[in-house]
């Protein structure tokens, strides 16, 4: 039996953590369009400073994320060729954290000129980043064999 307390097994497990931790970008990102959304629609700027927030959290969070699906990768799958399913998540892997990061900065830039308001654009932008992050989140489930068998 294997102590779940054995700090070797639970920073080198063979699935490198990458199942882990993806939830906290997809949390923190989505429920910062929400909150981006909701200040939009109420212009409340407490919304929008939770929003900023969750996004400089998702943003800074996807690093660790892709080092570990890298990682997951080339232990766990033992770096088989990048085909079907596996290619498909990882193409839309890097692109979301790309837009997370996109949206992240249009967020940073108008931020350091109060004077400035955000841009209309970035709201189909994200809705774009929500869809391409869920997309991802559900290719990963069957390579996981969450969604079925992997």
């Amino acid at each position: 039996m294997v102590n779940p307390f054995d700090l070797k097994t639970v920073f080198l497990a063979k699935h490198a953590q990458h199942v882990v931790l993806i939830h906290f970008p997809i949390a923190l990102f989505i429920t910062a369009v929400v909150f981006d959304y909701l200040a939009q629609w109420t212009k409340n700027q407490t919304l929008a400073g939770a929003a900023y927030f969750n996004l400089l959290l998702a943003a800074i969070s996807t690093m660790p994320v892709v080092a570990s699906g890298l990682a997951a990768w080339r232990w766990a799958l033992d770096g088989q060729k990048l085909q079907g399913i596996l290619l498909m998540h990882v193409i839309l892997g890097c692109i979301s954290s790309v837009l997370i990061w996109i949206v992240f900065w249009i967020h940073r830039r108008v931020r350091r000129i109060p004077e400035r308001s955000l841009p209309n654009y970035r709201l189909p932008i994200e809705a774009l980043a929500v869809v391409i992050v869920g997309l991802t989140g559900h290719l990963g489930g069957f390579l996981s064999g969450v969604n079925g068998p992997s």
